[in-house]
């Protein structure tokens, strides 16, 4: 019986695998805490859309590693954005495998002892509409700390706004892969054994241009007076949850509690409050229970209140903040000023503390923001034409999240401290890099260079006071591609600025170098004795170090047989080719090609006399190189009968 029922339930209840919360409980009216739901509807119809979820709990079809669950309440207290992603490893991989392609009995390709590609997409298709019908096992209640006997405000999905992804649940390439062998399987459908241990990962995240995937009844006082938020654990053997709270003065986290089956319990640690540099209140929990524990009923409950704790500290600045007068430099492309490594340093609190900034001129209120976001990084935000010289002022305190604010102030200066240009210079090995200062400071020391992601150029240094000033920036060592300048600015009342300037430049690519190895007699072939073939030796370089290919051209015929080792070449020439020309060849003219990674192509053009037309005079050596940008690689050289033409020639060079 319960192998059928799963059968009856195959696609529709694969996507569980997506959440360990989504257990087996839900919160109820009158009872002292939430229930565990032991039995799975069976409502779900095979191959339908239509489906039901509800009851269903992870824990009773598999084996998790760890998880992590990420809940964001929104600011208006109703909706919300739920992450979750689970890692299964190692032996634990191949039960879920293993038990989702069970789920799948009596479907095309289901419970074959092999895990597909198509049911990895059915399990994608079905699952937002399936994860509706779950329970978030998170639950709220406004009034004084509740245990239960009250009717919980549940947060519920929302299909809409969910999107769901793994990693590695059919690993690509796998050594064991093959195509599936059901004949209704899509086209290029490939599948797995069930027994591989290979990791994988199952993500659920809020659908692109959705604000939310869970969602609530509002509080009715959004969070500004008392309220508990209650969580069912029940079978979450490994797991950590984060849940942040809109930013609310006042808001902290007065009590919390873990009871087993109505008692309290020190079974798992309690959660750890924290405040972001943003003002916002972040709570989190690490879960577990162990299997031996089942089926004892934990939920954990947190009591939050807006009252002020009876004894506050005021927070202070440090002797790392900046002092009065300030300059903070900031640019018109980047907005992020101070990095929230160095502003933690700033001010001290025993509660956590933002910054609260007042703009000095009232033109600035309403168009200007500024403070700290989550990752306590320093923002000015405002119109993107901002002019080059705009010196905007503030007057900055330190808040707690309890509404205490510093005693001293600090005021500072949100100002360009240069503006800049650049171009490639025209001998395209540097770039110009000159730096206007706008006068907010005196004198800057700039230091900079050419920036790629992986390389960077020499660096050069110069003071910058009154007039414009320009650095010459090195190339050299850079790919060809795209060039942006790093640096780094210093000066007396203002913060360090740490540069990235994009100017949409390109460093050119040099073309190849090509070298020819001459004989001692002058000349730059080798023959061998049946003079059907002579050799050619040499080397190639490319100025930028990208890689080069080689090609050479003779008688309308190319090859690209070259033996490399380094930058030396080698090539055997064989003549057959140009048997059939008529007048005969007295010279052979040879073309060389050199491109680079870039499509940058270089020639040489190399004449090699026939031994055999020395009746008239000898023809000196030449050779010339020519340089084109973007053609395409040449061809490889035409497969001929070496046996039959070389005979030709030979038979040709006896009668003369």
């Amino acid at each position: 019986m319960e192998k059928q029922r799963f059968a009856q339930t195959s696609i529709a209840f694969t996507v569980i695998i997506l959440f360990l919360m989504m257990a087996a409980s839900s919160m109820i009216t009158g009872n002292s805490t939430m229930i565990e739901s032991s039995e799975a509807p069976t409502s779900a119809r095979q191959g339908s859309l239509d489906v039901d979820c509800s009851g269903y709990k992870f824990e009773d079809l598999f084996d998790y590693n760890y998880a992590a669950f990420d809940i964001n309440i929104g600011e208006d207290w109703a909706t919300g954005q739920m992450s979750a992603v689970a890692f299964v490893n190692g032996s634990n991989s191949a039960i879920v495998r293993e038990n989702l392609d069970e789920l799948f009995d009596g479907t095309p390709g289901g419970n074959n002892s092999w895990m597909s590609t198509d049911e990895r997409e059915a399990v994608r298709a079905i699952g937002p509409e399936c994860i509706a019908d779950m329970d978030t096992r998170i639950g709220m209640r406004e009034g004084l700390p509740h245990r239960g006997g009250v009717d919980w405000n549940d947060l519920e999905f929302v299909k809409d706004g969910i999107s769901l992804d793994e990693v590695n649940l059919v690993p690509s390439n796998h050594d064991e892969e093959r195509d599936c062998q059901d004949l209704l399987a899509s086209s290029d459908c490939k599948e797995v054994p069930v027994t591989i241990t290979d990791d994988l990962q199952i993500h659920m995240f809020t659908k692109e241009d959705e604000t939310h995937n869970v969602r609530f009844d509002q509080l009715p006082n959004s969070g500004a007076s008392n309220f508990t938020l209650a969580l069912n654990v029940t079978n979450m053997s490994n797991a950590g949850l984060v849940l942040t709270f809109p930013q609310l003065q006042g808001l902290r986290l007065v009590n919390s509690s873990i009871q087993d089956d109505n008692a309290e319990s020190t079974a798992m640690p309690l959660p750890e409050p924290q405040y972001l540099p943003d003002g916002r209140l972040r709570v989190i929990q690490e879960v577990s229970y162990a299997a031996n524990e089942y089926p004892i009923l934990r939920n954990l409950f947190l009591d939050f209140t807006t009252m002020a704790p009876e004894t506050n500290e005021i927070p202070e600045w440090t002797a790392d903040a900046p002092v009065d007068g300030t300059v903070i430099p900031f640019s018109a492309e980047t907005r992020d000023v101070v990095e929230g490594e160095i502003t933690e340093l700033w001010a001290t609190d025993d509660s956590g503390w933002a910054i609260d900034c007042v703009f000095a001129n009232q033109e600035w209120v309403g168009q200007w923001t500024t403070g700290l976001d989550e990752e306590g990084s320093l923002f000015l935000d405002g119109p993107d034409d901002v002019a080059p010289d705009a010196q905007i002022q503030v007057e900055c305190s330190v808040v707690d999240p309890f509404g205490a604010s510093s005693i001293e102030t600090r005021n500072w200066t949100f100002a360009q401290p240069f503006t800049s240009e650049a171009t490639i210079s025209e001998s395209g090995d540097a770039l110009e890099f000159t730096v206007t200062p706008t006068g907010v400071v005196s004198e800057i020391s700039i230091s900079a260079h050419a920036h790629q992601t992986a390389t960077m150029g020499e660096m050069r240094m110069a003071t910058v006071a009154g007039e414009a000033s320009m650095l010459a920036l090195p190339l050299d060592g850079l790919a060809p591609g795209p060039v942006m300048i790093m640096g780094h600015a210093e000066s007396n009342g203002m913060l360090d600025y740490a540069f990235m300037l994009d100017f949409n430049l390109e460093k050119a690519s040099a073309p190849p170098v090509i070298e020819l190895e001459v004989n001692l007699d002058g000349t730059n072939a080798t023959w061998d004795a049946s003079y059907l073939k002579f050799t050619l030796q040499g080397k190639v370089l490319d100025p930028d170090g990208e890689g080069v290919e080689m090609a050479l051209s003779l008688c309308g015929y190319s090859t690209n047989d070259f033996v490399r080792s380094g930058v030396v070449w080698e090539i055997d020439v064989n003549i057959v080719s140009c048997s059939s020309q008529n007048p005969p060849v007295t010279i052979y003219d040879i073309t060389l090609i050199a491109t680079d990674d870039s499509g940058t192509i270089a020639t040489m053009q190399v004449q090699v006399p026939d031994p055999y037309a020395s009746t008239e005079e000898p023809v000196n050596d030449e050779d010339e190189v020519t340089v084109e940008e973007g053609l395409p690689a040449v061809s490889l050289l035409a497969t001929l009968s070496v046996a039959l033409l070389g005979a030709a020639v030979v038979n040709n060079r006896k009668k003369q």
